[in-house]
């Protein structure tokens, strides 16, 4: 396809960007740390922390990984941390010292923690003492060989470390009892890292990054390969795209949206971060009254996050009052962003919310809108410097201008594959090198492009990917559940929501029980929000479940 789309970008957006001008992530970081040394990176509930800080800490960690835990390049460490200050201490000293990054929801259940850390090889992970219990739990089915735990004060001065911890343990009591043999407190470890010296590593552009881990389309979740590469070229995508609108070393960024998930960590920890820019943490962001209480100390300019969150802060009365004399930018992703919200969120805070599409295959970002946008015009934008997209048809041919098929792309962040996985690899890759996104979508005649639908079945919750296979497997491993048919349905709040249809053999069974399951086996937004009973399932001549006829009883 034609670049139609160059026609009309905003002035001073290249069309292309160099990624090879970095060799890694971890050369950005110490060239960011070296020029804004002395500005603050992250803040954290009322604690913040210096480039200068954190890049001390880093290489502390990084030289304790190295000379204590003995990890070699290549090797790979699990993260499994909400949003604190000690993400980006562990995700930088790791990357600098060479180790490919593993990013874990601490909210996943045990199986799901036990599939990831196998999948991936994981003999190190550094856990939130919140969610050690899990790891406990799941420790005899991994190959874990060293467990870090940290506390949430960890990083903040002492009297308020402890004062901090006692509240989570004795008031809130959101930290369970745990024991771990032989586990690794994070303090000792940065303070063993301070008398040790970090031994610089040789990274390369083809070197893994992160296993980033994701159902692509359907089915069982799978590490996609993000090499140093792939996660720089999407950073100088972020930085040509929107450095014509942003200040260097001077922005103060939302960040919201958990740092494991790839839209915050490629936009808010490494694209921020390498401008120089201030990431305000929110460990808890579905505590709305507090994220407001904590937006309000700042004179912020820019949030990233998924339509939910916008629709939830739009119903706070005191976000209404906020702030927006600096306000530059907001940019929703994750999940269609809805007109209605779009709206009010303009009406709010005067600035347009723009969207923008990508994948945990891309790095993520693929298409975002023109930051000059006047309006919400419900697409995802153009897409960035150095990107290719096509729409092809169920042949494989592409379709004239203004036609639906499946969205492709090619671009130096698309990813290298799916870990150990060929076969999966091969089923999203063209002979010619496109990788197919499951998405119908269109391109209208200035380039910009629309989606429309997914190909498959996945189901969007709140801007996570929840895949009917992997919550039919738990639902038919129930006693008294015959069958088991999962599909997405429209939600207010969340976007979609997880619907179970069950055909019971015990009739006794019921929602509650179903429910109670599920909590034990499924991280909480892959739950059935809706289960109903009926006799039967829909199927095709040879037994397969047709979700195409639930769907359309259940229509969007």
């Amino acid at each position: 396809m034609e670049k139609i789309w160059l026609k009309h970008y905003p002035k001073g957006v290249p069309a292309e960007i160099n990624p090879d001008n970095y060799q890694s992530i971890g050369e950005i970081f110490r060239e960011s740390c070296e020029h804004f040394q002395d500005l603050p990176a992250f803040y954290n509930l009322g604690v913040t922390i210096s480039f200068k800080k954190l890049e001390s800490d880093a290489l502390a960690f990084a030289a304790y990984l190295q000379q204590v835990l003995n990890l070699k390049k290549g090797d790979r460490i699990a993260i499994m941390l909400p949003n604190i200050l000690q993400y980006p201490v562990v995700l930088f000293g790791a990357l600098c010292a060479g180790l490919t990054v593993v990013n874990v929801n601490p909210l996943y259940t045990v199986p799901e923690v036990v599939h990831q850390l196998k999948d991936a090889g994981a003999e190190t992970i550094i856990v939130l003492s919140t969610f050690a219990l899990t790891i406990q739990k799941a420790l005899l089915d991994t190959p874990l060989k060293h467990i870090i735990v940290t506390e949430l004060g960890d990083l903040f001065p002492r009297p308020r470390a402890l004062l901090v911890h006692f509240v989570m343990k004795y008031v809130k009591r959101v930290i369970p009892d745990w024991d771990i043999a032989h586990v690794i407190h994070f303090r000792h470890a940065l303070h063993q890292g301070k008398q040790l010296t970090f031994t610089p590593v040789t990274v390369t552009h083809q070197d893994i990054a992160f296993l980033q881990y994701t159902g692509g389309t359907t089915g069982v979740a799978k590490g996609a390969m993000l090499t140093h590469r792939n996660m720089v070229a999407n950073v100088l995508q972020a930085e040509a795209w929107f450095t014509p609108l942003l200040r260097i070393g001077q922005e103060i960024i939302i960040t919201a949206l958990p740092l494991y998930h790839i839209f915050s960590l490629t936009a808010n920890c490494l694209f921020i971060s390498k401008i120089g820019g201030l990431n305000v943490l929110i460990t808890n962001p579905r505590d709305i009254p507090h994220t407001v209480s904590e937006m309000q100390k700042f004179k912020f300019s820019a949030i990233t996050g998924v339509n939910t969150l916008f629709n939830a802060l739009l119903k706070n009365h005191k976000f209404n009052r906020l702030d927006f004399s600096e306000f530059r930018m907001s940019l929703g992703g994750g999940m269609s962003v809805q007109r209605a919200v779009a709206e009010r969120w303009q009406t709010v805070t005067g600035l347009p919310l723009l969207e923008a599409y990508g994948l945990t295959e891309t790095s993520p970002c693929v298409c975002v809108n023109p930051p000059g946008l006047k309006e919400y015009n419900g697409t995802v934008g153009l897409p960035v410097s150095s990107t290719e997209v096509c729409i092809l048809d169920d042949d494989g041919n592409e379709v004239p201008i203004g036609e639906s098929g499946e969205l492709a792309i090619k671009g130096p962040q698309v990813m290298y594959g799916y870990w150990h996985n060929p076969a999966e690899t091969q089923k999203v890759f063209t002979k010619n090198g496109w990788l197919l996104t499951g998405d119908i979508a269109s391109i209208n005649d200035e380039g910009f492009v629309r989606i429309l639908e997914r190909k498959k079945d996945m189901i969007l919750v709140s801007g996570f990917n929840v895949y009917p296979n992997e919550v039919e497997d738990v639902l038919v491993r129930l006693n008294g559940v015959r069958e088991a048919a999962v599909i997405g349905v429209p939600d207010e709040n969340s976007g979609e929501a997880v619907k179970a249809f069950i055909v019971r053999e015990d009739p006794t069974l019921t929602k509650a029980d179903i429910l109670r399951y599920c909590r034990k086996n499924l991280t909480g937004y892959k739950l059935p929000k809706l289960i109903e009973f009926t006799t039967e399932l829909p199927k095709t001549n040879v037994g397969k479940i047709l979700r195409r006829a639930l769907k359309e009883q259940n229509p969007v």
